[in-house]
């Protein structure tokens, strides 16, 4: 029997052998998720906001599997392929949160699976 106890939500998408999310104690590790469209299985195509708003889509999936909202999010990663467009992605980023933002890091990457343009990760806080 497995000690990890792990979320899997069906509007998201797993490209490997790992969980949506994994619970240790009170936070909630989620799995970096690219643009994949659930309903197509498919990279959506499209620009960094397009692209961003689906990893979003993807995430607040996950975040509800696990009885989370955006508000219970403690830390962000994102790995962009092109830091030029940091402010585009930011854009979206800003929409998605409330005030105080979680922490954040984002860092440029020379590519990501499938040709995706971004890929995300998060962290939160049980309530």
């Amino acid at each position: 029997m497995s000690r990890r106890k792990a979320f899997t939500a069906p509007d998201a998408v797993a490209v490997g052998p790992y969980s949506h999310a994994v619970e240790a104690g009170e936070l909630v590790y989620l799995s970096g998720q690219t643009p994949i469209d659930a309903a197509t299985g498919k990279l959506l195509e499209g620009d960094i906001t397009a692209q961003t708003a689906q990893c979003f889509k993807n995430l607040f999936a996950v975040l509800a599997a696990a009885g989370l909202t955006p508000d219970d999010v403690v830390k962000v990663n994102i790995f962009l392929t092109d830091m030029a467009d940091f402010a585009a992605m930011n854009a979206v980023y800003e929409t998605q949160f409330t005030a105080p933002y979680p922490a954040r890091t984002t860092i440029g990457v020379a590519s990501l699976p499938l040709g995706a343009q971004v890929e995300m990760e998060l962290i939160a806080r049980k309530s």
